[in-house]
């Protein structure tokens, strides 16, 4: 893990196409701003662990391939 060290409107670039940028910084949270395209997603690591659970979930339920065929 590269640690870094950045004051308000400090930013680092990642790639050439995304710049992460502190935008203020109050006591314990720091308020941070992502430029990115937007084919990059971005997610909460939290949010992003909750769909992983998901997707996982989901891939383990069985199909019936007869319901499946009314859908279509």
């Amino acid at each position: 893990m590269l640690a870094l060290s950045r004051k308000t409107d400090e930013a680092i670039i990642i790639n050439d196409d995304i710049e992460i940028k502190v935008i203020e910084v109050r006591g314990d949270q720091v308020k941070l701003g992502i430029s990115a395209p937007k084919s990059v997603p971005i997610y909460r690591k939290e949010v992003y662990a909750q769909i992983q659970k998901s997707n996982k979930e989901a891939a383990k339920s069985d199909v019936n391939m007869s319901d499946l065929k009314k859908l279509i």
